[in-house]
């Protein structure tokens, strides 16, 4: 999902945000974007720090919701919130979400087997994919799957709301 997001495939659905999201790093670093934009977001240069935390944050801004880049909530352009989402979300990306290996998750989802849960996944998330939402399901038999039609990765959209509420009201039944 990382490479998926931030080095190149959802650049295809939306490359006026991708453009955007590429200028504050030159064209020789855009090989590897994680480390390129994890040097300006960790450095001492505050113009560039400020810089690249906006691309960045704008970039996940302008591709959460359904609506695209017009759906952006304007604190995605804030810099002083842009600075600290950046900075976390690319600290966590580039140390592997502290896992000790790739696939950690689905390999040890075994333990969650006898425990009831909830996924309420947009139809058009380019975040993070219904691909990786569909085989945790299919590892955690007890999760209730619920895919949203008409939403993206936001959790403010509508379909995502509901179906967050109603996972949230299930839970408390049990």
């Amino acid at each position: 999902e990382v490479r998926w997001f931030y080095q190149g495939g959802a650049s295809m659905l939306f490359p006026d945000a991708w453009e955007r999201y590429l200028a504050p790093i030159p064209t020789e670093e855009r090989g590897d974007l994680l480390n390129a934009y994890h040097r300006r977001l960790t450095g001492s240069d505050e113009a560039a720090k400020a810089a690249a935390a906006t691309a960045w944050s704008q970039w996940e801004g302008d591709t959460i919701s359904i609506r695209g880049p017009e759906g952006r909530p304007a604190k995605f352009g804030e810099v002083d919130f842009a600075i600290a989402f950046a900075r976390i979300e690319c600290h966590y990306f580039v140390n592997k979400g502290f896992f000790p290996e790739d696939g950690w998750i689905l390999k040890n989802a075994h333990v969650l087997a006898d425990i009831p849960g909830w996924i309420v996944q947009g139809r058009y998330d380019v975040v993070t994919p219904m691909e990786t939402a569909w085989a945790l399901k299919a590892a955690w038999p007890k999760a209730n799957f619920e895919v949203v039609w008409d939403a993206g990765h936001a959790s403010t959209e509508p379909g995502i709301i509901d179906g967050l509420v109603r996972a949230s009201e299930a839970a408390l039944r049990l």
